[in-house]
């Protein structure tokens, strides 16, 4: 258990630093495909949400509050970018990749019950 917690908090942190190049780079990336930017945000903080999970079980409020904060500080570092802007949607976005991930975890913990309590 104790390898698998280092090993999460090392993805975690590899995922942070992606991440963040991605965020605060010039962006290369067709915008062809409308929407593409807030599926990448809503993905990013969906796994970062799961792997900070994984990586140290902290409470819920602790973990809105700490992707909360790392989406604000995104915006702010993007908003002095020329190449970048800082966009509500995007913070919207990020925090809703947050709660698919609470929705996730909720609905795996139900299922664990109903298979547990089915076989016994």
């Amino acid at each position: 258990m104790i390898v698998k917690r280092i090993l999460f908090k090392l993805a975690l942190l590899l995922s942070v630093l992606v991440i963040s190049y991605l965020v605060f780079s010039r962006p290369s990336y067709s915008q062809a495909i409308p929407y593409l930017d807030k599926i990448g945000h809503l993905s990013s903080f969906f796994c970062l949400s799961l792997l900070t999970y994984l990586a140290f079980k902290p409470k819920w409020s602790v973990l809105i509050v700490i992707m909360a904060g790392y989406a604000l500080l995104i915006e702010i570092v993007q908003s002095y970018l020329p190449y970048r802007s800082a966009e509500l949607a995007d913070w919207i976005a990020d925090m809703a990749g947050v709660g698919l991930f609470y929705l996730m975890l909720w609905g795996v913990q139900r299922l664990r019950v109903t298979l547990r309590s089915d076989t016994q």
